[in-house]
């Protein structure tokens, strides 16, 4: 069975309205895309914004919340993840606090009504862990699991110069990704190191290139002795490595962090948040190599802040 075949058969078994189209690449045209976000500091929970060609879109439901959140040290829902797995149900994890050891998860058929929230204790084995910051979650087909990445600073683990934090106000942190597996979302592999480049990392995301191995961005978030803050591109033949040289920024000369990807026709869009700008960007590419900035065509509802596209059937965004 393709890929393809198999991504339709999953929709049909998420919004059964899509079965109408089975064996037909007209499935292609009856998707839209999705945006997974949050506003302020994620106090009021999962926000979703809609399009139909990845540059215009619209905050869905007058731009209130999807979800609330009721877990994790702040109760907080930064950086919402969604995925669409292969069993129909969409799985979100989220960061739950600025400071602590957990991550938020939920699930939902139809992106209206969720499972109890969940706070998974991801770094529970590490007690000095400072954080659990941006987790991500993908299937990966190969070994029929998903997996959970995110960052965290573990004191001392890897002392460089951001843990010695010699700019004043400066946040002491060593970031590196970090990661767990699981095939049901009851059962967790032990937590592991997933992502070291050798310097302080967050906001990683992985996107599958299809027989092309696998697409990680991440945020360089060096502080010392000069500031980085770009998002580069990281080649992988598996989900979990190993990992290519980071490639150089893929954007002009303006910080940025929050990368989310997908590709749309035969370009691979990243969108992230100009944090220091308060507005979003985005680039696009056909080869990963060469990068068009396309920020000035790019409209976001307002307050948007990092999160993750996707594409969904369009039954089942009309439905939100």
């Amino acid at each position: 069975m393709s890929l393809f075949t198999r991504w339709v058969f999953w929709q049909c078994a998420a919004v059964p309205l899509a079965c109408a189209l089975l064996g037909s690449r007209a499935i292609a045209s009856d998707t839209s895309f999705l945006f997974s976000y949050f506003i302020g500091n994620g106090e009021d929970g999962l926000h979703l914004a809609r399009s139909e060609d990845g540059l215009h879109w619209r905050a869905l439901g007058g731009g209130r919340s999807y979800l609330t959140p009721q877990v994790g040290e702040n109760k907080l829902m930064r950086d919402p993840c969604l995925l669409l797995g292969p069993d129909g149900v969409f799985r979100m994890v989220w960061t739950t606090s600025w400071a602590g050891q957990t991550i938020g998860y939920a699930s939902s058929r139809d992106l209206l009504h969720w499972s109890a929230q969940a706070a998974l204790a991801v770094m529970a084995m590490e007690p000095t862990t400072v954080n659990c910051w941006a987790p991500e979650v993908v299937y990966d087909d190969a070994k029929r699991n998903y997996l959970i990445y995110w960052a965290s600073t573990i004191p001392g683990r890897f002392v460089n110069p951001d843990e010695r934090a010699t700019r004043p106000g400066a946040s002491i942190r060593n970031h590196r990704i970090y990661c767990t597996t699981t095939p049901d979302f009851a059962h967790f592999s032990a937590t592991r190191l997933y992502y070291d480049p050798g310097f302080n990392v967050i906001d990683a995301t992985l996107a599958s290139n299809g027989g092309d191995g696998w697409l990680l961005f991440v945020k360089n978030e060096t502080e010392h002795p000069q500031p980085a803050k770009d998002i580069h591109l990281v080649r992988a033949a598996t989900a979990e490595g190993p990992f290519s040289a980071p490639s150089p920024a893929i954007h002009g000369k303006y910080w940025a962090e929050g990368p989310t990807a997908i590709k749309i026709g035969e370009e691979w869009y990243v969108y992230f948040d100009r944090y220091r700008d308060h507005r979003f960007g985005v680039v696009r590419s056909k080869d990963l190599k060469n990068w068009e900035d396309v920020s000035e065509r790019l409209d976001m509802p307002s307050g948007i802040r990092h999160g993750t596209v996707l594409r969904v059937p369009r039954a089942l965004a009309d439905a939100l």
